[in-house]
């Protein structure tokens, strides 16, 4: 490798948020200079909380969307590998393996299942194993390519540590082969979401896409949650916690802008209204280099679905190339192929023998 490596991705669930983009985006836009980067559309994972027919059809928009969403952020396909998770193989292979390596009591311990499972109204009696084993996959995506850095937001942090622990048992057993992923967390590690509550989510509906327009931008933006006892602009206000000056501290570049509203709500002499206006107006001139490009690739017929084909092309050549080093390490190749050349030699004197 002339540069280490990157995995991280998205589950293709839907357009991407201003969420995602301060949880990671940002990071993979500004380390696709520095490292050799492998960005996966994680399809497979999608299966884990909602396997029908309906959801799984549903990808053909939802994938080509989160392309778009990459490509407006400003991922490059030509510095990046940017491919489907369900066509690497060599993917499916490595979570069988891997699974052998991590107990399902350490798997049971994450609280981030349960939270997948009460998000998506799962009870314990009909718990998916997919589900359970969700870390596992996500640690056969990222030993795929056999990386370094793993750029994700804070809930996913607890899943890469799996991924370590899986990464240190197989080296220990078989050999080094895979290098110890570390783990990058955002500068604003999640993102609350435009009603208050802790994270922005699609399936909560408390999102700014990075596709919206600028009317639903400050439509929402006027929707969003603040201070609930100030009931009037002349009462002062609490600043510390206020979704409004989070996001304003975010995505306003105008720092005197926003130390002069958070002084003047403080003090009850500025109401909600001209705070959100300014927050808008900031989200809006944030969003509108994004809106362009992502209009100006989707107008290119093809283009999408080429980058997603030639990445997937790459990581697939770079999964066989890991599950080889893998079986090699085990010693699984040289089981078979002493058994495949006795089983030739075999099949050749039995054929010689019956002419």
């Amino acid at each position: 490798m002339s540069k280490k490596r990157i995995l991280t991705g998205d589950r293709p669930t839907g357009k991407l948020h201003l969420g995602h983009y301060v949880g990671s985006l940002a990071n993979r836009v500004r380390l696709q200079e520095e490292y050799e980067c492998f960005f996966i559309i994680a399809d497979l994972h999608t299966l884990t909380t909602r396997p029908e027919k309906e959801y799984v059809d549903a990808l053909r928009q939802h994938v080509p969307d989160v392309v778009l969403d990459y490509l407006a952020a400003g991922i490059d396909p030509a510095k990046s590998v940017i491919y489907l998770q369900s066509a690497v193989h060599a993917v499916y292979e490595m979570n069988l393996i891997l699974e052998m390596l991590v107990s399902l009591p350490r798997l049971q311990r994450l609280p981030s299942i349960k939270d997948m499972a009460r998000a998506a109204n799962i009870s314990d009696e009909t718990l998916p194993l997919g589900l359970v084993g969700y870390p596992v996959l996500q640690a056969a995506d990222i030993l795929m390519p056999r990386a370094h850095l793993v750029p994700v937001g804070k809930d996913n942090e607890a899943h890469v540590e799996i991924t370590r622990e899986i990464a240190r048992r197989f080296n220990y057993l078989y050999g080094e082969v895979f290098p110890i992923p570390d783990v990058m967390i955002g500068e604003v590690p999640s993102l609350v979401g435009t009603d208050g509550q802790a994270k922005m989510s699609k399936s909560l509906d408390n999102a700014i896409f990075l596709s919206d327009d600028a009317q639903t931008v400050r439509k929402k933006v006027f929707g969003m949650y603040t201070d609930p006892n100030r009931v009037r602009a002349d009462i002062p206000g609490q600043v510390e916690g206020n979704p409004v000056f989070i996001y304003h501290d975010t995505f306003n570049p105008n720092k005197a802008e926003v130390e002069d509203l958070k002084a003047r709500y403080r003090a009850g002499k500025v109401g909600d209204v001209e705070v959100k206006e300014k927050l808008a107006t900031a989200l809006n001139a944030f969003l509108d280099p994004l809106r362009e490009r992502r209009a100006q690739y989707e107008a290119q017929s093809g283009l999408v679905e080429r980058v997603i084909y030639e990445g997937t092309l790459k990581a697939s050549q770079e999964g066989e190339e890991t599950l080889m080093a893998m079986k090699k390490a085990m010693g699984l190749t040289g089981l078979w192929n002493r058994i495949s050349r006795k089983g030739r030699d075999a099949i050749k004197r039995e054929e010689k023998a019956q002419a």
